[in-house]
């Protein structure tokens, strides 16, 4: 089976509050990559970042590392090896870059965000295996705001931590439960840059949103397979207009959402595909 990166999509000119019978649908523009550990294979690729220069940054789970490429997929570098050394990882879930270039690996085995340039040159690294406040319990999702601040879905301690780019604890919010600001399993987190934090309540089947202080705004979303209902949300990302984007992992599926999510439905894409034989 390929380990393929997916496809990137050019989205059509639309406004963030049709529904989705009237919304354009995600254009293919191109896809790269097949299983494999050499320059440009991935072997399952997971979380995926751009920088400022729409570089694209993808986080390697099973081999171990992280690999830049231009926004037309040419390879460009990579870095990292298993183990427990500085820029070694252990299941690196996933990857986020700030304003200044830097780049943030959520390092989920050890425990650990790492700190990188935009050249894979390792400054620094913070967290270890815990609940206390800086340590995590399988980190799996990474984002950046604007004034470069770092949030941290820690998933196995059902909250959010954020960090300056420094690796400073600043606060954490989020403890075990289905209530407004509670956690079953956040595996995914994203930042629109300024004002509001995404978090995908993975086992609540829900999506949160917060300020930049954790204070809870709103939430939408339902266990279900219609349009904007969720089976599993792990992943979250925010464009340039404020559209919010969502894997929907067991419903095969992303789903985009207006700017104001609770309320409006932009479109939804994908489908299961199976193997031949089954």
């Amino acid at each position: 089976m390929r380990a393929r990166l997916l496809a990137l999509f050019g989205i059509l000119s639309m406004s963030s509050i049709l529904v989705s019978s009237l919304a354009a649908q995600p254009m293919f523009l191109l896809d790269w990559g097949e299983e494999g550990s050499g320059d440009g294979q991935f072997s399952y690729p997971y979380g995926i970042d751009t920088d400022a220069g729409n570089n694209v940054y993808v986080a390697d789970l099973l081999n171990a590392r992280i690999q830049k490429f231009t926004s037309n997929g040419v390879f460009l570098l990579a870095w990292g090896t298993p183990g427990t050394g500085d820029g070694q990882f252990s299941n690196p879930s996933d990857v986020a870059v700030d304003g200044g270039g830097n780049v943030y690996v959520a390092d989920q085995n050890h425990h650990r965000i790492q700190k990188f340039d935009s050249n894979g040159t390792f400054q620094l690294k913070w967290g270890s295996n815990g609940s206390a406040s800086g340590q995590f319990n399988n980190p799996t999702g990474v984002a950046a705001d604007g004034s470069n601040n770092v949030y941290v879905a820690d998933f196995s301690n059902n909250r959010i931590q954020k960090f300056d780019s420094n690796g400073v604890f600043l606060l954490a919010w989020g403890t075990i439960g289905s209530g407004d600001g509670q956690f079953q399993y956040p595996v995914g987190v994203a930042t629109d840059g300024f004002s509001t934090v995404y978090v995908a309540d993975f086992n609540n089947n829900r999506m949160q949103a917060f300020d930049l202080n954790g204070v809870f705004l709103f939430k939408w979303g339902i266990t279900g397979t219609g349009a904007g209902e969720f089976e599993g949300p792990n992943g979250v990302g925010v464009d340039g207009d404020g559209n919010v984007y969502v894997s929907d992992a067991y419903n095969q599926r992303i789903h985009k959402f207006g700017e104001a999510p609770v309320a409006t439905i932009s479109t939804t894409w994908g489908r299961l595909k199976r193997d031949a034989q089954h």
